[in-house]
């Protein structure tokens, strides 16, 4: 697959998440994903998304920059919203913090099939 037509495809599923598609997702997703080392296949993903989405009301995945080199994308994506409760294990009740995610994943078939991601805590700890 060349660059344009992975990119295309990744910001379809970034689309796909801001707008909770969650019908959708398998289009995007492999049904054995890896995340982080983890097997939790389309499911488990679904279930993550979810999650987030419960803890976090205002999420909304602002891709601020990409690179790709098939079958990898590279991506840093940008935050602004207010998680409920614990997040990332700190105390943010409600408060608005700012960070970002930097995400790699690999393709094949144009699904995603493994994400190594690591989200700024030290970005959310300095706003606290």
């Amino acid at each position: 697959m060349n660059k344009a037509g992975l990119s295309g495809i990744y910001r379809d599923y970034i689309a796909c998440l801001n707008k909770q598609d969650w019908a959708r997702l398998g289009q995007f997703v492999d049904e054995e994903a890896i995340h982080n080392g983890r097997r939790i296949g389309l499911s488990g993903y679904r279930e993550m998304l979810e999650r987030d989405f419960d803890e976090i009301p205002d999420l909304y995945f602002n891709v601020q920059m990409l690179i790709s080199d098939s079958p990898y994308i590279a991506s840093r994506i940008g935050f602004d919203c207010t998680p409920r409760g614990k997040f990332l294990g700190l105390p943010i009740n409600g408060r608005k913090v700012s960070f970002a995610e930097n995400v790699f994943y690999e393709f094949r078939s144009e699904k995603i099939v493994q994400v190594w991601s690591v989200v700024d805590k030290a970005a959310i700890e300095a706003q606290l």
